[in-house]
């Protein structure tokens, strides 16, 4: 694990990547909040690029809760069974769909802990659904951004809970809208798990990695 890195080499990162990308946005596709919450849900070990393939044609006959119910849990099957783990995620858009309809009127609830309460829904789905729709600064960290944050230095942490701490205590607040999508983008392409492409990095000058890939 790296040091945290200062507040103006952390200020600097921020910049670059804010230089480089001003508005990042998530990969996950969705029409409004109620299918954001189902994407991220269908994404738990799959990749977005695979969900999205799955959910353009379910998002098109069920873009609400009603909706969903009504298709049903074998409905939802056929349209998810390319993603991994999907008779489990059938189940947990189907008794999320429920109570969303139940206890919420069928809307989406802004709070973390209402969003948690959702089957299939932990931290990093509640985060991404508040950051990404809501425009929360949440940091929904995953193993991108474990990863980028623990090499560098710009958020290290021993668990995810932690790191998370840390881009909210150290990221300045200017940038922290889009801190967990620069970082998340960043590992995705950049600061890969087995070949880091260092050569091709923006920040590698300011980075801790020791066993740079130059």
């Amino acid at each position: 694990m790296a040091k945290q890195m200062d507040y103006n080499t952390i200020r600097e990162v921020f910049r670059r990547f804010h230089e480089a990308e001003a508005e990042p946005k998530g990969e996950l596709d969705h029409v409004n909040a109620y299918t954001l919450v189902v994407a991220v849900a269908l994404s738990a070990q799959a990749t977005d690029a695979g969900v999205n393939k799955a959910t353009k044609e379910l998002f098109r006959v069920a873009d609400t809760p009603d909706k969903m119910l009504a298709l049903g849990e074998e409905g939802l099957t056929e349209y998810i069974k390319t993603i991994g783990l999907f008779r489990q995620k059938a189940k947990n858009v189907i008794k999320l769909s429920r109570i969303l309809v139940d206890t919420y009127g069928g809307e989406v609830p802004n709070s973390r802990a209402a969003l948690q309460s959702l089957p299939g829904v932990g931290r990093k789905t509640a985060n991404v659904v508040l950051n990404m729709w809501w425009r929360y600064p949440a940091q929904a960290v995953d193993t991108h951004i474990f990863r980028v944050g623990n090499r560098t230095g710009i958020c290290p942490g021993k668990d995810v809970v932690a790191v998370e701490r840390a881009i909210e205590d150290n990221v300045p607040a200017d940038y922290q809208l889009h801190a967990h999508h620069w970082l998340i983008l960043h590992g995705r392409y950049t600061c890969k798990a087995r070949k880091p492409q260092c050569a091709a990095c923006l920040i590698r000058d300011l980075c801790q990695f020791e066993e740079k890939n130059l």
